[in-house]
C-alpha cells in the first residue's frame, strides 16, 4: 500500500491481524497519543496491536506500507512475533543497516513510485529465511475468520488435537498475538464491516457474544476511540 498525502493529515488505524512494514518515502510521520509523539523511522516494522492509533503524516509524504499476510512475517524475522505485540521499531534490529542503507539509496534514485514499490519487493524476497507455513496456525487463522471471531480458544484447541497451552504458545508466536487477542481483533472489524452496511451496532453486537450495550461500547472505544455513534458518523465509505 502506499499512502501519500501534499497536507498534513490525521488517520485514525484501528488494530488489524497483520504485521506492518512501513518505509518513508519523504516528509514525516508521527504517532500521537496523550503521553505525545513518537516521530517513526524511516524504516519500521510494528506489531499487531488491541487498540486504536492516531497517525500524522506530514505535508507532503509518502509511504510503503508492507502488510504481510497472517504469520507471514514470521518466515522473514528471526523473531517469535508477539513480542512485536503494541510495538513499532526499526528494521535495523532484524536486517542489516548496511543493506538497509542501500536500499534507502536505491529507492530515493528511483522512479515512478511502482518502481520503488519493486526495490522493496526484492529487497524482503532476498530477506526470505523459509516459505513452510505452519498448517495448523493457517487452519486456526481461518476457523476463527469464518466464526467472525467468536469461536473460543477451547474449541479451536479441540477441533485441532493440541493441548490449549501448546497451541497458544505457537499461535502468538507465528501470528504476533494470542488467539484470544487475534480472534477480539477479527470480530470487532466485521461487527464494523456489518454495522457499516446497515447503519446500526447493537443488534450484531448482542449476536457476536456481547452481553450488553454497556459491555460493547466499552470494548468498541478501547479498539477505536471513539463510541459507535461516534464512529459511524465519521465513517463514508466501506471499512476494511
Amino acid at each position: 500500500m502506499v499512502v501519500e498525502s501534499n497536507n498534513s493529515m490525521v488517520n485514525r488505524l484501528l488494530p488489524d491481524t497483520t504485521v506492518v512494514a512501513a518505509f518513508r518515502l519523504r516528509g514525516q510521520v508521527q504517532f500521537n497519543n496523550q503521553l505525545g509523539n513518537t516521530l517513526l523511522p524511516i524504516f519500521s516494522i510494528s506489531g499487531l496491536r488491541k487498540s486504536y492509533k492516531m497517525a500524522e503524516y506530514g505535508k507532503n509524504s509518502a509511504n510503503i506500507l508492507v502488510h504481510f499476510k497472517e504469520g507471514g512475517a514470521n518466515a522473514f524475522l528471526d523473531l517469535p512475533l508477539h513480542e512485536l505485540f503494541e510495538s513499532n521499531v526499526e528494521l535495523a534490529h532484524f536486517f542489516p543497516p548496511s543493506e538497509l542503507r542501500a536500499l534507502e539509496d536505491q529507492i530515493a534514485l528511483r522512479e515512478p513510485i511502482q518502481a520503488k514499490v519493486s526495490l522493496v519487493q526484492n529487497f524482503f524476497i532476498s530477506q526470505l529465511r523459509h516459505n513452510h507455513p505452519d498448517r495448523l496456525i493457517a487452519n486456526a487463522i481461518e476457523k476463527i475468520k469464518m466464526a467472525n471471531g467468536t469461536i473460543s480458544v477451547k474449541d479451536l484447541s479441540k477441533n485441532l488435537y493440541i493441548s490449549i497451552d501448546a497451541f497458544e504458545k505457537r499461535f502468538r508466536k507465528t501470528v504476533g498475538a494470542t488467539p484470544k487477542q487475534f480472534s477480539d481483533i477479527v470480530r470487532m472489524k466485521s461487527l464494523i464491516t456489518q454495522a457499516h452496511a446497515n447503519r446500526s451496532f447493537f443488534n450484531t453486537a448482542l449476536n457476536a457474544g456481547f452481553f450488553d450495550q454497556s459491555h460493547f461500547i466499552r470494548n468498541f472505544k478501547a479498539f477505536s476511540g471513539q463510541t459507535p455513534k461516534e464512529f459511524l458518523s465519521t465513517v463514508s465509505g466501506p471499512v476494511k
